[in-house]
């Protein structure tokens, strides 16, 4: 490289001032992780409404941002698959792809990959059975926290405070409820029995005649690095919690979790 060049690289870069603009109002709906108003968004970027308008409605044609039905801003299709880009580059994720293979070939059912996204549980792998089946998933799909066993998983190792955040927002996922406040009967109970025996169940819910097995797999912090599910039809498999397709999950999950660095985990 040239000793010109050299200098020219050094100095500071000039970028357009409009994208930039652009620029400040997405990491400001990034750093809400909810819907916001124009107003609110606006406020977050810095800006007059007025000015952040135009921003927004170019960012809208293009699919980065969309609005819900209360005309609030959010993430967009084109949003949500760059970010899905982002997530499937995570090293776990590229690490757990032939658990997810070898774990469908040897149970025959469809397997998810799961992790918690911008939106909640987010699907980011799908394996399909070799026997057709009709699971309703697809890679980006967001699960409830509540009515579905990935996202349950998810939310049993959720923080209290960022849990009951993430379930404020459950009524705009896959088989969401809508939140006011109060927890559904018997859901903590649920989250601690999740974090006791390390998997959870859905039986045809939230499809119905679709069965679930979920297990989580633990990065070398600790935390929570994605979860592992089998799915299939109601009755082609056995779902309970202690039934052999369940030891299969687990094993599955513990052995990601070993190959992630987690503390205490196996690799049989």
């Amino acid at each position: 490289m040239s000793d010109d060049m050299l200098a020219d690289a050094a100095k500071p870069q000039r970028g357009i001032q409009s994208l930039d603009n652009t620029g400040q109002l997405l990491g400001a709906l990034v750093d809400a992780g909810q819907p916001l108003s124009l107003g609110e968004l606006a406020r977050a970027a810095g800006m007059v409404p007025a000015k952040a308008f135009p921003h927004l409605v170019s960012l809208q044609k293009i699919g980065l941002i969309s609005r819900n039905a209360d005309g609030d801003f959010q993430a967009g299709t084109l949003g949500l698959e760059l970010g899905l880009i982002a997530l499937q580059r995570l090293s776990p994720t590229r690490e757990a792809e032939p658990e997810v293979i070898a774990l469908a070939h040897a149970t025959g059912l469809s397997v998810a990959m799961a992790v918690q996204g911008p939106l909640g549980p987010t699907v980011i792998r799908l394996e399909e059975s070799a026997r057709p089946q009709h699971v309703s998933l697809r890679v980006g799909t967001v699960l409830s926290m509540v009515n579905t066993a990935i996202g349950r998983v998810v939310a049993a190792h959720l923080p209290d405070d960022l849990l009951a955040d993430a379930l404020a927002q459950d009524a705009i996922r896959m088989a969401g409820t809508a939140f006011d406040g109060a927890l559904p009967s018997g859901y903590l109970e649920r989250l601690r029995g999740i974090r006791a025996g390390g998997i959870d169940h859905a039986v045809s819910r939230p499809v119905p005649g679709i069965d679930t097995l979920a297990a989580p797999v633990f990065d070398h912090t600790g935390a929570l690095a994605l979860v592992v599910a089998v799915m299939g039809s109601s009755g082609s498999f056995d779902s309970r919690l202690d039934s052999d397709t369940a030891h299969v999950v687990r094993q599955a999950a513990r052995r990601l979790s070993w190959r992630f660095g987690a503390s205490g985990a196996t690799p049989a």
